[in-house]
């Protein structure tokens, strides 16, 4: 007798509503925090109806996770469970994540896109301070000098891979909130398969001092926010690309809110997947369409604040933002190097529906990290590494404002950047000056000029203008007056 195979596929079911749902899905202190800033509860922090969940797995479903503000789950389903889940009444839609079709025999897009061009940093003479630069460029150093370490605040690190994050001396483990994984991988959490995570998270928390051999050279790194607390998400998954990591995403999000967390730092993005029917187009990046730009925005109505890498396609065919980046009401981070340079790599903006992207930009070319594999001081190139610095810039800038809002935080940081007045498509608003944005005090900061070009898109008032031997044009040639 020949035994047929079942295949399953990931699917993400949206609910027509909550019946029954009782359960308010955040902790003591997610709620304190929220009296605190005037959010009020309403139907989103509310649970997705357990009787519709228990009707799923009598189909013999399994439930991976859901989401409240989606008001929905994502399962894993055959083709004949699906057909019969999609007849239910409570079911509202029903969304393919994830097929069974065989990854690529190449490499995944995945796995691509984590690959970072890294090289062994040895920085010479006395007394070296290796994050200077990149703190320093954002003036990161005079918060620090005044006891803003991020002391108060809690960041998630929503990436790929936590590699050796439990046992690395030089993370702050007494700030460790904890760990979670959406991801339904059976890799070890902090195991070898992915190291993206934690050296994101060197760049927030890591502080070591190292010699050479002499007690006449010191080599100190510190991280952005040393004194911050953090939790590790993990909702990248290492062999491929589909939609389904987005709902991961989304989960880790609302766990974030319901543990009260102040910030979520993301060094991820989507566009293109390893089943090319799931692909993004530029149309898509208006912060409405991904499941992952609507939860983004949920959550800064929750009161947290989303630092996302707006994505390293600029010297690519796509070269556009990715999603999550594309979302309203976070900060999306562009790269620069040590010299303030834009690197060519970091992804134009704006956004589909001309919004700024990315908002600000970090040293995220020969970023100074800890490779979490020999603890030595490496440069890692990618808006990856620009976003956890911003992240840790809001950290201590929030420390030394803890009465401020999410929103207040973010305007603070954009309105100190140096191109404030005048956004450019891969600079945005530009670098940030995190003593301007916590004292309103201008500080000697003069931006990098532009390369020279025949034209320049310029954003106002979020619409993209060219100006042309000083003079203004919209995208249709007409001048502006």
């Amino acid at each position: 007798m020949q035994t047929l195979l079942t295949i399953f596929a990931i699917f993400f079911l949206q609910f027509a509503d909550k019946a029954s749902s009782e359960s308010v899905c955040l902790s003591p202190l997610a709620q304190q925090m929220r009296q605190e800033r005037n959010i009020e509860i309403d139907s989103l922090d509310y649970a997705v109806s357990p009787i519709y969940l228990d009707s799923i797995k009598t189909f013999g479903a399994k439930v991976l996770h859901t989401s409240r503000w989606l008001n929905g789950a994502t399962i894993e389903a055959s083709e004949q469970m699906i057909q019969a889940i999609q007849a239910c009444h409570f079911v509202q839609t029903v969304y393919l994540t994830k097929t069974d079709i065989e990854v690529p025999s190449d490499m995944s897009l995945s796995l691509q896109k984590r690959l970072v061009a890294t090289t062994e940093d040895n920085p010479t003479g006395k007394d070296q301070t290796t994050t200077s630069n990149q703190l320093n460029m954002l003036h990161l150093t005079e918060l620090h000098q005044n006891g803003y370490r991020g002391k108060g605040i809690r960041i998630g690190v929503a990436d790929g891979g936590f590699y050796n994050a439990d046992n690395l001396a030089y993370l702050p483990h007494e700030q460790w909130i904890g760990w979670a994984d959406f991801t339904g991988e059976a890799d070890d959490f902090f195991g070898p398969s992915g190291n993206h995570g934690a050296l994101c998270l060197s760049a927030i928390v890591a502080k070591q001092t190292t010699y050479d051999g002499t007690a006449d050279t010191i080599n100190r790194y510190e991280g952005a926010a040393v004194e911050a607390e953090y939790f590790l998400l993990r909702t990248e998954e290492h062999a491929s690309e589909s939609p389904k990591e987005i709902d991961n995403w989304v989960a880790a999000l609302e766990m974030a809110d319901s543990l009260g967390l102040h910030i979520v730092s993301t060094s991820l993005g989507y566009t293109t997947f390893d089943y090319e029917p799931f692909n993004f187009s530029y149309s898509d990046m208006n912060g409405r369409t991904s499941r992952g730009a609507q939860a983004a925005k949920i959550a800064a109505r929750k009161g947290m604040l989303l630092v996302v890498a707006v994505g390293n396609d600029g010297n690519k065919a796509w070269k556009y933002l990715s999603t999550p980046a594309d979302a309203d009401s976070i900060l999306t981070i562009g790269a620069v190097d040590t010299a303030g340079i834009i690197a060519d790599f970091s992804s134009y903006g704006p956004g589909a529906d001309g919004r700024v992207k990315p908002e600000v930009c970090a040293v995220g070319k020969a970023t100074a990290l800890i490779d979490p594999a020999t603890n030595a001081v490496i440069s890692g190139n990618g808006t990856s590494f620009a976003c956890p610095l911003i992240a840790g810039m809001a950290a201590c800038l929030w420390s030394a404002l803890p009465e401020a809002s999410n929103m207040e935080i973010r305007e603070r940081i954009i309105r100190s950047a140096d191109r404030y007045d005048e956004p450019h498509e891969q600079y945005g608003y530009g670098i940030p000056n995190a003593w301007l944005a916590y004292t309103g005090d201008a500080t000697s900061f003069t931006p990098t000029p532009l390369p020279p070009a025949p034209y320049t898109k310029i954003i106002q008032n979020g619409q993209l203008y060219i100006r042309h031997q000083g003079v203004l044009y919209n995208l249709l040639g007409n001048k502006i007056e």
